[in-house]
């Protein structure tokens, strides 16, 4: 149902799931733990697996120690990587074309901190014409109510609910837990 022409496959995107992003992440080894079941599952299926890193030249450096991806998630050999210094994660990055080479049309996003890049990601697949489903159980964010925001898991529910109103011609977007992913190459 996409709006991008020759893009039949879908693909697993990892957002952020990197050592100092989700040290402090709500329910953060439930998360890691739902990710990695739908990166075996996704392999499984012949899905792509699509990996994404933040950095920040003063807080979390390129190849610096926090900078690494989760150990309890490596990227497969032939997993593309995209590094990002934006929240979208398609601003200024390659995803587009590792996407489009992979004839990529429909995103399940994962990863951290919902209420940054994992929402910026997700409005900034839609409006490029990607069909978005948010797996509910398989993105986080840390506690930022000392600042005034609400408590992560307020954050989270609010994230999953309006994802799942969100509309468009000709794109589809949904939420669905880990459990009820059905993967299609």
């Amino acid at each position: 149902m996409t709006t991008l022409q020759n893009r039949p496959k879908s693909a697993l995107l990892i957002i952020d799931v990197q050592r100092d992003v989700v040290a402090r992440a709500h329910q953060r080894d439930a998360v890691v733990g739902n990710i990695a079941e739908l990166v075996d599952r996704a392999r499984a299926a012949g899905v792509d697996v699509v990996w994404v890193q933040h950095s920040d030249p003063q807080g979390m450096p390129l190849h610096s120690e926090g900078w690494q991806i989760v150990p309890e998630l490596p990227p497969g050999a032939g997993d593309p990587v995209v590094h990002k210094l934006y929240g979208d994660s398609f601003e200024a990055t390659d995803l587009e074309s590792v996407l489009a080479e992979r004839q990529v049309g429909h995103l399940y996003v994962t990863g951290a901190q919902s209420d940054a890049c994992v929402r910026s990601t997700i409005h900034g697949a839609f409006t490029r014409g990607y069909d978005t489903t948010l797996v509910a159980d398989a993105h986080t964010t840390e506690d930022l109510s000392a600042y005034g925001a609400p408590g992560p898991d307020q954050v989270i529910a609010h994230t999953n609910l309006y994802w799942q109103y969100q509309s468009a011609p000709g794109r589809a977007a949904a939420v669905v837990p880990t459990a009820e992913v059905n993967f299609k190459a």
